[in-house]
């Protein structure tokens, strides 16, 4: 019996050791979009919308993940905040990874780009206390509105990224918003190829989002 035990210990022990990074990679990262109707989907068939296409992206990569739709058609930042406890679920298992898309109905309604911070900055908050790692989706302001609201508009992406250490993808619709082959009739909304260019061009930051979670301690049961 002491000599079984005295020749399995190793082994354990051994197993033991390198056990927290094989199971870090092996189980599923959730991946949270929260964002208004660029991450909804609308106006794609089921399917198409950008979390469904993005999770195939990464899977694809041979990374195990799981990409829930948080988005809301017409939601403005006010309205993610506002339903961002009821988004997370259950404290206790919250997603580990968010992407922050919205933003794009402030500049629509021309509502404040001051306010639209404070709301930002305020989800970002919440995220980053319940230990969420964040990738922060910029929007560009329409041009139409002048240049001082562009510009107030604008520097607040990178400003908010910056300021809780959050990965940052200046431009959600890059690459698409220009083609007219990639948008649909309404010129606002990708079409399925327009979501299948965002997120292929969005999947290798979103893998090192991943990573990040991966490398990061696990979590404990609050």
């Amino acid at each position: 019996m002491g000599l079984a035990f005295k020749t399995i210990l190793p082994a354990v022990l051994l197993a033991m050791a390198f056990s927290g990074p094989a199971d870090a990679a092996a189980r599923t990262v959730r991946i949270l979009a929260l964002g208004d109707s660029l991450t909804a989907g609308y106006g794609v068939p089921p399917g198409a919308d950008f979390p469904t296409r993005l999770e195939r992206a990464l899977k694809a990569k041979g990374l195990n993940v799981a990409v829930i739709n948080g988005g809301v058609s017409g939601d403005t930042s006010a309205d993610g905040l506002a339903r961002l406890d009821y988004t997370l679920g259950d404290p206790k298992a919250p997603p580990d990874a968010a992407i922050v898309e919205l933003g794009a109905n402030d500049a629509l309604r021309g509502l404040s780009p001051a306010d639209m911070e404070r709301n930002l900055d305020a989800i970002l908050a919440k995220l980053k206390a319940r230990n969420i790692a964040i990738l922060v989706a910029g929007m560009k302001s329409p041009r139409s509105l002048g240049p001082a609201y562009v510009a107030e508009y604008d520097a607040v992406f990178p400003r908010l990224a910056k300021k809780y250490g959050a990965l940052y993808y200046p431009f959600f619709l890059d690459g698409v918003v220009l083609d007219r082959t990639l948008i649909q009739a309404d010129g606002l909304h990708p079409n399925p190829a327009g979501v299948d260019v965002i997120a292929g061009k969005m999947t290798p930051l979103v893998t090192q989002l991943v990573q990040r979670v991966q490398a990061a301690p696990a979590k404990s049961a609050q």
